[in-house]
């Protein structure tokens, strides 16, 4: 599978400059142009008060105005929707982008999300369920003829339509490294997601994912790899370390020099690894736009 590179937007504006992340998306993003696929939006309603955007508004807002990217959510919290709405919805903005999406839903996480805007928060293995659950309805819901029923453990769809199809079926990516949600991953989805995982422990996830293709008799090779994540360059480490604010180091993210870059990148690369989702600390930064084009994709993509 031909190596592909997406971009992670900003979950929202810098406070006190609404208009910030807009004016620089319009400044980079021209230049991104023909060196990336696609655009990403993470799913998260605040970080504390940090100004956070809808991740589904965004979507279809960039899916508007930048028709040349492909375009997906890493990842959708399956519980912040209904997932026969999300179906729809999805079906929708891939018939209006003829073919753009990228399906990308995980089992939620983040607690006080949940708390704050009112849904239950339920143990992990209960949202593991809830996602199962997700997974069939969207499945069925586009790819079967007529009305659709089902009853999960804990969804349900009832005579349900979903019209027009999607066409074509959006891939499913399926983020997480839960044993049960790789599972899943291994059942339904064309792309697994491992978020702000280094090598050693990417690698552990690899053969878990690897030993259920096994038992569900799937070719593993036909279930692709992406990685998900920040990644901070410099022209020194020092200068990429400071891009982090100490939140992201080696051991989270891809930070340093675009040698040292390149060579983190050539561990997963060689482990299987064919699709990167990069939030790239500094943007809209010209000098960190130039070390990404000039150096760090082309080594990447070559």
């Amino acid at each position: 599978m031909t190596m592909q590179v997406g971009l992670v937007l900003p979950a929202g504006p810098a406070k006190g400059q609404i208009n910030k992340w807009l004016d620089d998306l319009d400044v980079y993003l021209p230049r991104f142009k023909g060196h990336i696929r696609s655009l990403w939006m993470t799913d998260h309603l605040f970080w504390e008060d940090t100004p956070t955007y809808e991740s589904w508004t965004v979507l279809a807002f960039i899916a508007a105005r930048w028709t040349e990217f492909e375009l997906g959510p890493v990842v959708l919290g399956q519980s912040y929707r209904n997932p026969a709405l999300l179906a729809k919805m999805a079906a929708t903005l891939q018939t209006l982008t003829r073919g753009k999406l990228i399906m990308g839903v995980g089992a939620g996480w983040k607690q006080d999300e949940y708390r704050a805007y009112g849904y239950p928060f339920p143990d992990p293995a209960t949202r593991v369920e809830q996602l199962e659950d997700t997974l069939e309805i969207m499945t069925r819901l586009w790819t079967q003829q007529d009305k659709v029923t089902y009853y999960g453990k804990h969804y349900h769809i009832v005579d349900a339509y979903c019209e027009p199809k999607p066409e074509p079926i959006p891939p499913i990516l399926v983020g997480g490294g839960g044993h049960k949600t790789m599972l899943l991953a291994a059942r339904y989805a064309q792309l697994w997601n491992m978020p702000d995982a280094m090598f050693d422990d990417f690698n552990r996830h690899l053969k878990v994912l690897e030993h259920h293709c096994e038992s569900i008799e799937r070719d593993f090779s036909t279930l692709r790899k992406s990685w998900f994540g920040r990644l901070g360059v410099g022209k020194t480490e020092a200068a990429a370390k400071a891009l982090s604010n100490n939140q992201w180091t080696r051991d989270n993210a891809f930070v340093g020099t675009t040698q040292q870059i390149i060579q983190q990148l050539e561990l997963f690369s060689n482990a299987g690894v064919d699709y990167y989702m990069f939030e790239i600390l500094g943007l809209p930064d010209p000098d960190v736009i130039d070390m990404v084009l000039e150096d760090i994709l082309p080594a990447l993509l070559r």
